[in-house]
């Protein structure tokens, strides 16, 4: 199966320290690089126990993110959690949902509150996404057709819905205590960390081969993971220098050869995704290092929903407050306000005040004004508009309304569109409202 990921990582640091890493040999059969390569593949095959010797002299170092295809089965028990969520929204826009799933080989299970007028044939809307997912055949560890499907749904607690039912939008208390954290910096046109999005594209790239045809031997699940080499600038701000090192773990069919999985991971995955400039003769790839992985999906391991937060956020820059995003409607301010902090960094970053910024908000569970509100620019404020850092906090109160409610009516909270996030990440798409800028230039 595929490498664990961690659940959490901690924020990056204003200026931050060489880790102590090392990189893996190749767990691939001996051989010549494969044909048409580039002369950077050959470093794959090459001793690396002193990989990271050069990368991080001169002031630079090393950081990784990591992405999984929305076959993976933690990302297929998120889909099938949003798919719930949005099939109780298409009918019931007000419903009240917390949907948790678990998959393992032959079985899905759903388990949580809901409380919605909505009549949802839940086995189908799960079947559907685990169809979609891929996952059609026995042999890959599960089949939407015969998979057993289980059920174990009961009403949100009263004592809950009475914080979030109210008659005014504005007055609508958090649907639980919680920590959330936004962040944006300016190393994408997404304002995203590029580690993070190289991560996700190939992970994305690697769905897509499958889906078209282009790789006949690859298989739903897999995985990605990319380290970046980073310089800092005299801002204090993070520069991507050059692609260290990628690892790419792709399921695949038990006829395929290790030298065609690399040949072909690096002429269809990799080199349409990751920009050449980042490529050099030094960049290490690692493509099923673990020599084989036909057994996988559900099969392999049992999948969860929330346990790729950090895939669904920020690949591990900036920080992260624990709750997980799937599953839940936007009464859950681990969901909606994690959106509305993002919206907030990525404004403060295109408007100018700072170069980069993470943003943390607090609920209490029932209280509709958030507790706290706390702007880190990481030492990169602008002072655009004579504003400082401490200034910066009022900026965001008179510019965002932080209420749940709020939140809910203002980034269109209530269509059922959760589904959609539910891979290759909550953030650094132009389709979801949170990602479209608000014009701060004038406050």
């Amino acid at each position: 199966g595929t490498a664990p990921s961690a659940s959490a990582a901690p924020a990056a640091p204003s200026t931050p320290t060489q880790p102590q890493s090392t990189v893996m040999d190749v767990d691939a059969p001996e051989s010549s690089p494969p044909p048409n390569s580039s002369p950077a593949a050959a470093a794959s095959s090459a001793p690396t126990q002193d990989s990271t010797a050069d990368s991080t002299a001169g002031n630079t170092y090393l950081f990784t993110s990591e992405s999984v295809t929305e076959s993976h089965p933690d990302k297929l028990c998120d889909q099938i959690s949003d798919a719930i969520v949005d099939a109780c929204l298409t009918l019931d826009p007000s419903s009240r949902v917390a949907c948790e799933t678990i998959c393992k080989t032959g079985v899905v299970i759903i388990f949580g509150e809901i409380t919605s007028s909505a009549s949802i044939n839940y086995e189908q809307v799960i079947r559907d996404a685990v169809r979609d997912a891929g996952y059609d055949d026995p042999a890959k560890g599960l089949d939407y057709k015969t998979c057993n499907v289980i059920v174990a749904l009961e009403e949100q607690s009263p004592d809950i819905a009475q914080c979030v039912d109210s008659t005014k939008v504005e007055d609508m208390g958090a649907g639980d205590s919680s920590t959330v954290f936004g962040y944006a910096c300016e190393e994408t046109p997404e304002l995203m960390p590029l580690s993070h999005m190289l991560a996700t594209k190939l992970s994305a790239r690697l769905a897509a081969v499958r889906k078209d045809g282009t790789l006949d031997w690859i298989r739903p699940d897999g995985k990605t993971q990319v380290t970046v080499e980073y310089a800092t600038s005299a801002q204090g701000v993070p520069v991507p220098k050059r692609v260290h090192s990628i690892v790419i773990s792709a399921q695949h069919s038990e006829d395929v050869s290790n030298d065609k999985i690399s040949a072909d991971l690096l002429e269809h995955v990799v080199q349409p995704v990751v920009p050449s400039k980042y490529l050099d003769e030094k960049t290490l790839y690692h493509f099923n290092p673990s020599g084989r992985f036909v057994i996988g999906g559900p099969h392999s391991d049992a999948g969860l929903t929330g346990r790729k937060p950090i895939v669904d956020t920020y690949g591990g820059w900036g920080s992260y407050g624990g709750g997980a995003l799937s599953g839940k409607d936007a009464t859950k301010v681990d969901r909606s306000a994690s959106y509305a902090a993002r919206w907030i960094a990525k404004s403060l970053v295109s408007n100018g005040y700072c170069h980069r910024c993470c943003i943390q908000l607090s609920y209490g569970i029932g209280i509709p004004h958030p507790i706290s509100i706390r702007v880190d620019t990481y030492g990169t404020c602008t002072n655009k508009n004579g504003k400082t850092e401490s200034d910066l906090v009022k900026l965001v109160e008179s510019n965002f309304d932080l209420r749940p409610g709020c939140i809910v009516r203002d980034l269109d909270l209530k269509r059922p569109a959760m589904r959609k996030t539910a891979a290759y990440g909550h953030f650094g798409r132009e389709e979801f409202k949170w990602e479209k800028v608000k014009d701060l230039s004038k406050a």
